[in-house]
C-alpha cells in the first residue's frame, strides 16, 4: 500500500519551536466524539507531569466532523495538530505518517476511540525510562469488548507469540509508547503496524510490556472486522520472514530446495535399483514423483541463489546493526 508524503496532505502545524519531549500520535477514522475530550484528558495529564507535549490526529479519510473538531481543538490548544490523508490509506500508513511530522523524543501511539485510558500514559513512560526500555506495549488485560473479538484476539496472540517468540500478551494493542530511534530505524507499510515489538525486537531494541486499563466504546462503531485475523496471520508471515532471512535468503530456500531435491534424489536412485535388478518403471508413479521434486528443488535453490544476488546488489552495510551508543 502506498503511503502519502506528508508534503501531499494538509497540515495544521502549532507555531511551537522545534521539539518536544512527547508525541502523542492518534489515527482516527469517524470519531468526531471523541476528539475533544482525548485531547483535553492527554494534555491534562502531560501537563500534571511537566512535560513538553504535542498531539498529533492522523485523519484517515473520515467522513463525519472529524476534521472539524481537530481545528476546533487546535485553535483551542496549538499543541493540537492535524494530518489529513486525501482517502482512507490504512492505519500502518496514518501511524507513518504522525511519526515523520511528530517531534518527540519520545512518541506515544493510542486509539482515538477513549477505550485507551489516557491516564495510563505515565505508567507506560514510568516503565519505559525506569527499565531503560526503547519500547513498552499497553497490554489491555482486562479486555472490554465483546467477546467475539476478544477469542480470536487470544488465539492471533497466542501464535504470534509463539512463532515470533517475544513474551508479549497483546500485539492487537495500538496504545503503546517508543524512543525516537526506534520509530527511525523500522519500516511500516501494509499493516505491519501491530508487529513493531517484533521488528523493533529482532532490530536489538529492548522491548517490554504492562498491563493497561481498557474502557468500552462509548461512540461510533469499530472499524475491524473478520478479515484483520486472517490477514494479520498473511502479515506474521511476512514479519517472520525479513526479519529472519531477508539478508540470507538462501537459508530458508536452500533448506526448502536441499530437503526436496535430496528425497527426489533418493526416490531415484531406489527405482535405478530397481531397474538394474529387471523390474519395469513405466506404470511407477514414483518415478514421476522423485523427477518431480528433484526439478522442484533446484527451482527453489536456484531462486535462494537469486535472491542472494539481490540482497548483494541492494546490500547496505547499516542494514545490519542498530547502535545504542557511542563514545569518543
Amino acid at each position: 500500500m502506498a503511503i502519502p508524503s506528508v508534503s501531499a496532505m494538509d497540515t495544521a502545524v502549532d507555531d511551537r519551536p522545534d521539539g518536544v519531549d512527547i508525541s502523542v500520535v492518534i489515527p482516527v477514522l469517524n470519531e468526531a466524539e471523541t476528539i475533544q475530550p482525548l485531547s483535553d484528558q492527554i494534555t491534562a495529564v502531560l501537563d500534571d507531569l511537566g512535560r513538553s507535549c504535542e498531539i498529533v490526529f492522523v485523519d484517515d479519510g473520515s467522513q463525519d466532523d472529524t476534521v472539524e473538531r481537530i481545528r476546533g481543538a487546535h485553535e483551542a490548544d496549538a499543541r493540537v495538530r492535524l494530518v489529513r490523508f486525501r482517502r482512507n490509506f490504512g492505519k500502518a500508513a496514518a501511524l507513518c505518517a504522525g511519526f515523520d511530522v511528530s517531534r518527540g523524543s519520545l512518541v506515544v501511539t493510542m486509539d482515538g476511540d477513549l477505550q485507551d485510558d489516557p491516564d495510563e500514559i505515565p505508567k507506560l513512560l514510568e516503565k519505559l525510562e525506569s527499565e531503560d526500555l526503547d519500547l513498552v506495549s499497553g497490554w489491555k488485560q482486562q479486555r472490554q469488548d465483546p467477546f467475539s473479538k476478544r477469542l480470536p484476539s487470544k488465539v492471533f496472540n497466542w501464535v504470534t507469540r509463539k512463532l515470533a517468540r517475544i513474551e508479549l500478551h497483546d500485539f492487537n494493542s495500538g496504545f503503546k509508547v517508543y524512543r525516537r530511534e526506534v520509530l527511525d530505524e523500522i519500516a511500516l507499510y501494509g499493516e505491519l503496524h501491530r508487529y513493531i515489538p517484533v521488528l523493533a525486537s529482532r532490530k536489538g531494541f529492548a522491548v517490554g510490556e504492562i498491563a493497561v486499563r481498557h474502557h468500552r466504546r462509548q461512540h461510533g462503531t469499530s472499524k475491524y472486522g473478520w478479515d484483520r485475523f486472517y490477514k494479520g496471520l498473511l502479515d506474521l508471515i511476512t514479519v517472520l520472514f525479513i526479519t529472519r532471512y531477508t539478508r540470507r535468503p538462501l537459508h530458508l530456500f536452500g533448506v526448502i530446495g536441499l530437503g526436496s531435491l535430496i528425497v527426489g534424489l533418493g526416490i531415484n536412485l531406489y527405482l535405478f535399483v530397481l531397474w538394474v535388478q529387471g523390474e519395469y518403471l513405466s506404470n511407477r508413479p514414483l518415478l514421476l514423483l522423485g523427477i518431480l521434486l528433484m526439478l522442484l528443488g533446484i527451482q527453489v535453490l536456484t531462486t535462494g541463489l537469486i535472491g542472494e544476488m539481490i540482497t548483494f546488489k541492494n546490500f547496505q552495510r547499516s542494514d545490519t546493526y542498530s547502535v545504542k551508543e557511542r563514545l569518543g
